[in-house]
């Protein structure tokens, strides 16, 4: 039983993440739902925002662990340096959101 609420949580997050996150290429926006990302870091968002609180520091440390291919994999970039700052702060009010929800 909890694992299905847990993951219904996941998927929940996922979503929030995938319609208002985006990384930035060449002024690009392409939104994490569309680079198929979005469930990647609601799985790793998940269990901190059951466990403790959400910083700046945490997010930007989980972003740059999380290498993006390029170029059909000649290149990985951590997403840390797709996402624009403001992006990165939106993430930050959006988890911190969600977390009190929880």
């Amino acid at each position: 039983m909890a694992q299905s609420g847990t993951t219904e949580a996941i998927e929940s997050l996922a979503a929030e993440i995938g319609e208002n996150i985006y990384i930035d290429v060449a002024k690009w926006h392409l939104y994490l739902r569309d680079a198929h990302l979005h469930t990647l870091l609601a799985e790793r968002f998940y269990p901190m925002l059951t466990d403790s609180s959400i910083d700046q520091s945490k997010v930007a440390e989980t972003l740059s662990n999380i290498p993006v291919k390029l170029g059909g994999g000649k290149r990985e970039v951590p997403l840390s340096d797709l996402l624009p700052a403001p992006v990165q702060s939106d993430l930050v009010e959006l988890l911190e959101e969600y977390q009190r929800k929880l």
